[in-house]
């Protein structure tokens, strides 16, 4: 197994470099790639904020890589869970990734983040 960093996975979303693109699909298509819960983070990032790709689009598109099986990822529901609960809220996505944490595992939260407060409360 091998790991991608976020170029491989942006290139490989957005299509947008004639060389770059294929290289990633050849990459993701041929090689068992691990995509690290940071460089989710990171690619959710880039989206964002310098291709302002909308919150929805973001997380069909790493839920469908998840879902055909291009990429694995560790605590693929919690990752999941997160890439939904960012979708629907104005909330980053490292917050929804700790707000996933404590809505699929129960995990305590401990944060000075009002905001990231409320929906831990709300969810239990």
């Amino acid at each position: 197994m091998c790991l991608v960093d976020a170029n491989i996975v942006l290139r490989y979303i957005l299509n947008d470099h004639s060389e770059l693109s294929i290289r990633a699909t050849e990459i993701l298509e041929n090689h068992e790639a691990i995509l690290l819960t940071e460089v989710i983070c990171e690619v959710v990032y880039v989206l964002q904020k310098v291709y302002h790709v909308p919150r929805e689009e973001i997380r069909t598109s790493l839920c469908d890589l998840i879902d055909e099986h291009l990429i694995k990822v560790e605590k693929q529901d919690i990752i999941k869970q997160a890439l939904l609960f960012y979708s629907t809220k104005n909330i980053d996505i490292v917050d929804a990734v700790l707000w996933a944490y404590h809505a699929v595992e129960n995990r305590a939260v401990f944060t000075f983040d009002d905001k990231l407060n409320k929906y831990l409360i709300q969810s239990g």
